[in-house]
């Protein structure tokens, strides 16, 4: 049902919106999909309270609706089997689902599992600007702090941050393994993350022109091709690194368990162009739904 006070959280889904404001923007917060029916009673019961409890997240999500009368095939690209169904979208994919009108605490619980409100957010994230130094000096000023607050785990993520600058993987992955769970899940975490598992990925692989050669004598080999990926992403190559996943993606998607996947994924939290990531954010929505 239509809300009563519009909402900057809330909008109608449509075939013409679906790509660009759910699949896309799903990659910058999840979307809550509501599956509904102006004749569905329980429909009636559970649409406010949805846009109540997703308006307290303060644009950590929002809430896209779709009629299922006024957009039959959209709904049915979804196997919708009964209504109210409500499902979440994330980077593009479906990742958790419910059916009929949940009460109140019921809703909160189950975004509880995949979102954080984003005052919560602010609260565990926001950093005082570093003074203008080198990542070693970083390190011993950050070191400092903690013996004096080592408790406060901000200046945790900001060492791990640091020993990552000077090529100190090891002790990053340290630092970042001891996070508490509030701040796992943080925008410089999961970029940290994504920068560790690119550099253990090619401990001990081979150089560039033999990974090129590889490919040259069989097009197929997926994991020379993707190895070839992250050494053109380490090497500042970005966009030839990302043509090298979404090859292996639309070849074999289920390839050693996702991984082109995975990859990409990994590349747009480390990748700083926003515009490139867009671009091949709908590249891999494409192929994947």
């Amino acid at each position: 049902m239509a809300s009563a006070v519009p909402s900057p959280h809330v909008f109608d889904a449509t075939e013409e919106n679906f790509q660009a404001d759910v699949l896309d923007a799903s990659f910058e917060r999840p979307i809550l999909v509501d599956l509904w029916a102006t004749w569905c009673g329980p429909c009636k019961t559970l649409g406010p309270l949805l846009e109540k409890v997703v308006a307290e997240f303060n644009g950590a999500l929002r809430l896209a609706k779709i009629d299922c009368d006024k957009e039959q095939a959209l709904a049915a690209s979804f196997g919708v089997r009964s209504i109210p169904t409500v499902v979440l979208i994330r980077e593009g994919q479906l990742v958790d689902a419910f059916t009929g009108a949940l009460p109140e605490s019921a809703i909160r619980e189950f975004l509880a599992r995949h979102v954080q409100p984003a005052e919560a957010q602010e609260e565990t994230v926001e950093v005082a600007p570093a003074p203008i130094e080198t990542p070693e000096q970083a390190i011993a000023r950050i070191q400092q702090e903690l013996a004096v607050q080592p408790d406060k785990a901000e200046l945790k993520l900001d060492l791990a941050v640091a020993q990552m600058q000077v090529g100190n993987a090891d002790a990053a992955e340290a630092e970042l393994d001891a996070l508490p769970a509030n701040l796992a899940g943080d925008d410089r975490a999961r970029r940290l993350r994504g920068q560790l598992d690119f550099a253990r990925s090619l401990r001990g692989a081979p150089a560039e022109a033999e990974l090129r050669a590889r490919i040259e004598r069989d097009p197929g080999d997926h994991a020379a091709r993707d190895l070839l990926g992250v050494r053109l992403l380490i090497n500042g190559e970005t966009a030839a690194g990302l043509d090298q996943f979404l090859h292996v993606l639309q070849a074999d998607r289920g390839w050693n368990e996702g991984q082109a996947k995975k990859r990409l994924i990994a590349a747009f939290n480390v990748v700083d162009d926003t515009d490139l990531v867009g671009t091949y954010r709908r590249k891999m929505s494409s192929l994947l739904f």
